[in-house]
């Protein structure tokens, strides 16, 4: 059973939300290992077609690692750490379902990079951002100089990384490191309203377009090829022969994920 974070599945949405309020839901190595293994456990699950990831209370989304965890850890230990939390983001990344970072406040050092692994990002007009590793003497490690100069560009991502200023929302959208800002109580509402646009589409189809992006960014890979590959496999699906029957018969698709 995970320790530190809720789960719930609601109409074919994962909700999972980091439980370590009086903590501003820091990221120690517990909270990691649950966030990633809850992301595992839907992946082959067809009773879910989106994620939403959250943290508990209105200050915080994640106020970075749990610094006293690591402060007095040796190289080996460090780099330890970093591969962790690199596969732990990975499994966000590559989850075949979209997911939906809800920032409710707070998102710092690791709680950013956990943000910015996710598909989307929607945030609370409160929220800040923010990567200051380099006030401990350290940089990001769980890919926070890959993900952010990806979204907001190189020369913003230098200053933001080097300076360790905070980003407050409207900059964030702005910048492109968010989707949408929007007020508190508005918040899970916006993340279910994609989802279930989402919801609405090929479950196949989908996953495919998360694999095609990513691969835009994988160095191993060339993403056009990928997706001349998925797009050619399409044409022995199931929905694939719906969607064009629908479409040609001017009625609404029932997708089956097959």
């Amino acid at each position: 059973m995970p320790q530190n974070i809720l789960t719930e599945i609601k109409d074919q949405i994962f909700y999972i939300t980091i439980n370590r309020e009086d903590k501003l839901n820091a990221l120690n190595i517990q909270t990691l290992s649950d966030i990633k293994n809850a992301v595992l456990s839907i992946y082959d699950n067809a009773e879910v077609r989106g994620v939403i990831l959250t943290g508990k209370g209105t200050k915080a989304f994640a106020a970075g690692a749990d610094i006293a965890e690591f402060a007095n850890f040796n190289i080996e230990e460090g780099t330890r750490m970093s591969e962790e939390g690199h596969a732990v983001l990975r499994a966000i990344d590559n989850c075949p379902k979209p997911v939906i970072a809800a920032v409710n406040g707070f998102a710092l050092g690791g709680g950013n990079e956990l943000a910015m692994a996710c598909h989307i990002r929607v945030a609370v007009e409160k929220a800040r951002f923010g990567q200051p590793e380099v006030n401990l003497g350290i940089t990001p490690g769980y890919a926070g100089t890959q993900r952010l100069a990806q979204l907001i560009g190189k020369g913003r991502a230098l200053e933001f990384l080097m300076t360790a200023d905070m980003m407050d929302a409207q900059t964030a959208l702005n910048y492109g490191l968010v989707n949408h800002v929007v007020p508190a109580d508005q918040l899970i509402p916006k993340c279910e309203e994609i989802l279930n646009k989402i919801k609405a589409k090929a479950p196949l189809a989908i996953s495919s377009v998360i694999r095609c992006v990513n691969a835009y960014y994988e160095k191993r890979a060339d993403g056009n090829d990928v997706e001349i590959n998925e797009f050619g496999n399409f044409f022995g699906s199931q929905d694939f022969i719906e969607g064009t029957k629908a479409f040609l018969e001017k009625r609404p698709a029932n997708f089956n994920g097959q």
